[in-house]
């Protein structure tokens, strides 16, 4: 759980991450990785925790590369308590298949 918290932290900010349950974080990141991975720009990857009632949608831009890297930006917006609250920023594929966000 603690390294799904802190990737997820890095992608969307800890700021929102700050506002979600364990649960949360795992439904969010695991749509956001699959966004990034296989998700059709412009499609957005929904999810949703039915115990807390917070949900989210991820959205992928299109694949780039940067220094040999496949990259892609996305917007993952998170409904808390009825309010959205957005992070948007890129991230590229590793070697090993994991995504690193750029700063």
């Amino acid at each position: 759980g603690a390294a799904i918290g802190a990737g997820l932290g890095a992608l969307i900010g800890n700021r929102i991450g700050a506002a979600m349950d364990d649960e949360d974080r795992q439904r969010a990141y695991a749509a956001q990785m699959s966004a990034l991975d296989d998700g059709a720009p412009g499609a957005p990857v929904s999810w949703r925790n039915p115990d807390s009632g917070r949900y989210g949608t991820v959205v992928p831009g299109p694949y780039y590369e940067a220094n040999g890297r496949r990259c892609r930006s996305y917007t993952h917006t998170i409904y808390i308590d009825g309010r959205p609250q957005t992070a948007r920023g890129t991230a590229c594929r590793n070697p090993d298949g994991t995504w690193t966000p750029l700063s």
